[in-house]
């Protein structure tokens, strides 16, 4: 009688914390709106305070690099990383050092700020944009995605980051789902 209770109870209970591990979608389109398409390739970018910064080449549509896809450290001190940031520089127009920005100058309005700070992967409270979104970026008639897999903290309640795994992916389809945010 009393395990005929207790089921409903756990299932309520158990039904917000699904909710939180479904990550959320977020999506914006670079200030950079061309013609070039990519190869398309995904990778893990593993991170630490040691190893602290990836760089991969990202090659268009002709087999010539054309990107410089970086993750690099935001902290007060270089082993002391409270975030990572992407970015994607254009060998072709080395002018813009990320392309993965909504406009070229960074915006004080209030509306933009999760679009502006997707390339920011920050696991703090108080992030624009939650640690564990799946980010989507078009940038000309590609897709970049990030979404950081795993982060750690040392210790637990420190707020500088030891550890953090992203996935990285670059696609000339868009890897929205259907009924995903309006296109």
């Amino acid at each position: 009688m009393k395990l005929q209770l207790l089921a409903p109870i756990l299932l309520f209970l158990a039904l917000p914390l699904a909710a939180q591990s479904t990550a959320a979608l977020v999506y914006a389109e670079s200030f950079r709106q061309g013609s070039t398409r990519i190869v398309e390739q995904s990778f893990e970018a593993k991170l630490t305070p040691q190893d602290s910064v990836y760089r991969e080449r990202i090659k268009d549509s002709h087999g010539d690099d054309r990107y410089i896809f970086s993750l690099l450290p935001l902290g007060p001190e270089d082993n002391e990383i409270t975030s990572w940031q992407a970015k994607l520089a254009d060998l072709h127009h080395p002018i813009y050092d990320n392309i993965l920005l909504t406009s070229p100058q960074p915006s004080d309005d209030p509306k933009n700020v999760a679009n502006d700070a997707l390339w920011r992967l920050e696991p703090g409270n108080y992030a624009p944009v939650p640690a564990r979104a799946r980010r989507i970026i078009k940038v000309d008639t590609f897709y970049v995605v990030l979404q950081v897999r795993a982060f750690h903290f040392t210790p637990p309640d420190s707020p500088y980051l030891d550890s953090m795994t992203v996935d990285v992916a670059f696609s000339n389809t868009d890897p929205r789902p259907p009924d995903g945010p309006p296109k």
